[in-house]
């Protein structure tokens, strides 16, 4: 082993232990991969890695025109008119409303596919209807956690644009192709979540006239209208609609991403008669937030990958997968769950897994697209059952609960995810 890859070894744990620190995930990131290159001789091959992300046009059409869209539905409210309306129809459905709660809740997710956002437009309503019904409030929340899956199906999903992208395909194609699979993976979800109230004994049918009143810690965006508007509600949606649409069944009007979130704006403007001026600047607002907070990240992660490639990290890693495939199918599968556990954050560990190893997935007999998959969402997994996760964080402070009495529920049911996510996907 060269002096080079030591070095390599040495970064990338001091890069683990500084995300561990919770420390900026994005100068941790670009530090160690600029460091790692210029002890090496070679701080270019960081720095290319650095700007062809940044100036990546596929990436940042797709991800800042989710986020504009995101944070037009947001000041329009047209969101939590959303979640009204699947809200609505849950009556007292006993030991069955968790799975329902989930099964709305996944819906919401491909619409508002942040994983903190999800949870705080829905735990302020769906946690109080599942304790009256008899459920505790930790497995209310972990309910909410364990529904954001489905995320991987918005084409707004910076894993998906990156996937896309190095497997040269369209978005709306991947998102197609593997929506089987994540929709499994949904289901498995609910069942094990599910499953979870008796092996906590989370559920305790209330009697006649006992009172169960629980109230969470909520913003106001929090509380739902009385009366939801269906118009509004079809707005964060409307976008993900007319894709799948262009995507399967109707191709005349196939479109970018970017193209169907300005024409969901366009609707959201016109629907809540919003004032113009505000609108535009929120729209271009949350597309600098997209750069800023989701760029970022890929960008960092970028110079990190360049950094272990300057090292010789790479190429040596890629030889070695070249023999043995099953090293990287155990890498894609624990790897990143392992990060997301540790540090709260899916992104950083399959943003930076996939642009290091993925890549080069067919030098070693795999499909980029499958393995590029099950890296990101065995870094989901790995968050969803995290303690210092940002979602699982919302949702302790919404139940005034800690955070390890939600994560420790998500535990059993993201191990059995991990184990069979290879096999799902068929690495």
């Amino acid at each position: 082993m060269t002096w080079s890859l030591w070095l390599a070894g040495i970064a990338t744990i001091l890069t683990i232990a500084a995300l561990l620190k919770r420390w900026e995930t994005r100068l941790v990131l670009f530090t160690s991969g600029l460091a790692m290159a210029a002890l090496v001789g070679e701080p270019q091959i960081a720095m290319k890695a650095f700007i062809a992300n940044m100036t990546n046009g596929s990436l940042i059409t797709s991800i800042c025109s989710s986020m504009g869209f995101a944070a037009v539905v947001a000041i329009t409210r047209c969101d939590v008119h959303f979640v009204g309306l699947l809200v609505k129809p849950l009556g007292k459905l006993g030991v069955f409303l968790l799975p329902f709660c989930m099964l709305v809740a996944s819906c919401v997710a491909v619409a508002i596919p942040s994983a903190a956002g999800c949870a705080a437009a829905l735990g302020p309503t769906m946690i109080p209807l599942m304790v009256r019904a008899g459920f505790h409030p930790a497995i209310a929340g972990a309910a909410i956690i364990g529904s954001i899956t489905p995320s991987t199906l918005s084409p707004g999903s910076s894993h998906n644009v990156w996937i896309a992208k190095i497997a040269e395909m369209d978005v709306m194609d991947l998102i197609v192709q593997f929506a089987p699979e994540v929709l499994t993976m949904c289901a498995l979800n609910i069942v094990l979540v599910t499953a979870m109230v008796f092996v906590f004994r989370d559920y305790k049918r209330p009697q006649p006239g006992e009172d169960l009143g629980f109230s969470v810690v909520a913003d106001e965006r929090g509380q739902l209208p009385e009366h939801p508007s269906m118009l509004r509600a079809v707005a964060p949606i409307l976008p993900v609609v007319l894709l799948m649409l262009g995507a399967t069944v109707i191709p005349q009007i196939r479109m970018s991403v970017a193209e169907a979130m300005v024409y969901g704006s366009i609707y959201t403007l016109l629907i809540t008669r919003s004032n113009p001026q505000t609108v535009t600047k929120e729209f271009f607002g949350g597309m600098g937030k997209g750069y800023a907070n989701i760029m970022g990240i890929i960008i960092a992660a970028g110079c990190f990958a360049g950094g272990l490639r300057a090292c010789g990290v790479i190429d040596s890693l890629i030889e070695t997968l070249k023999h043995s495939n099953d090293i990287a199918r155990y890498a894609a599968n624990f790897g990143p769950f392992v990060m997301g556990v540790l540090t709260g954050s899916g992104d950083a560990a399959g943003h930076a897994f996939n642009q290091a190893v993925t890549p080069y997935a067919a030098d070693f007999g795999m499909k980029i697209e499958n393995l590029g998959m099950v890296a990101a969402l065995s870094g989901a997994f790995g968050r969803m059952c995290s303690p210092i996760a940002g979602a699982t964080i919302v949702i302790a402070g919404m139940t005034k609960l800690s955070p390890l009495d939600v994560a420790k529920r998500m535990a059993i049911p993201m191990l059995v995810n991990l184990v069979l996510l290879g096999f799902v996907f068929e690495l």
